[in-house]
């Protein structure tokens, strides 16, 4: 009987909350068949500790490279050119976290706009996909795109939106990433029918550990994980009446397809 394989397109690794047991957390999602994960970075420094943590295992591990819209205030032109060095290693597959947060405002809008724009720009030059984040912000995040032919291949990540922005992103050429927020029965209730019925050759998941723990788990404290991946799926397959086998697959060959591997 074939495997399933999952890949987690996002997972916050260099929380502090994975300090004192990631090899463990590691061979826990090797164990429950995760093949491959992104580790998600959100700041400069965060992509060297990723850099750091996948050195040993570069099959298993890619990782993103940029500047989370919450640090934007401190972001300068400087800093494109860390990014773009960054990048030069064989393991970073992606330009981001990037996007607008007008939910939280950690930093100002305008500051967030030119980060978001100085990132697409070094995406579309090193020709590698973009990771976005948006809350609260899908007219200003997909003004941002306006007179822009993209070349790159962009996933909004962690999507919890209606129907109308999904078909928006879709329309744009975006593909779509679902966390455990689906499984939560209250604030994943307004996307049962979308989930049911979304087209899936551009539909990825991930975990966005340690944030989101899906909400039919029943374990102990409230750290999400890499293995936990496989809720997810499960949920989109009963929606979308099909085996978890032939959900997982779909999932994996989008996300090798995504990110270009």
């Amino acid at each position: 009987m074939k495997q399933n394989s999952y890949f987690d397109i996002g997972a916050n690794l260099t929380h502090e909350s994975f300090d004192n047991d990631f090899m463990t957390v590691i061979e826990l999602a090797k164990l429950n068949n995760v093949k491959k994960i992104c580790i998600t970075s959100t700041s400069i420094e965060d992509t060297k500790v990723s850099l750091k943590l996948l050195e040993n295992d570069q099959e298993f591990f890619i990782t993103t490279c940029g500047v989370h819209p919450h640090y934007a205030d401190t972001f300068e032109e400087s800093n494109i050119d860390e990014i773009k060095k960054l990048s030069k290693h064989p393991a970073v597959k992606a330009i981001g976290e990037t996007g607008l947060d007008l939910n939280r405002n950690y930093s100002r809008k305008e500051n967030q706009i030119f980060c978001f724009k100085s990132h697409i720009e070094v995406a579309q030059e090193l020709n590698l996909p973009l990771f976005l984040h948006q809350r609260d912000a899908h007219k200003d995040f997909m003004n941002c795109f306006n007179h822009i032919n993209l070349k790159v291949n962009a996933v909004v990540h962690c999507f919890t939106g209606d129907k109308k922005e999904f078909y928006e992103y879709l329309d744009k050429g975006f593909w779509i990433g679902f966390t455990g927020w689906i499984c939560d029965p209250i604030r994943g209730k307004h996307m049962i029918d979308l989930i049911a019925n979304m087209p899936l050759d551009r539909i990825m998941i991930e975990t966005d550990s340690p944030y989101l723990l899906p909400k039919n788990l029943k374990v102990k404290g409230r750290r999400n994980e890499p293995q936990f991946i496989v809720e997810v799926a499960k949920k989109i397959a009963c929606l979308q009446k099909k085996s978890l086998e032939e959900i997982s697959q779909i999932f994996y060959e989008n996300s090798q397809r995504f990110f270009n591997l």
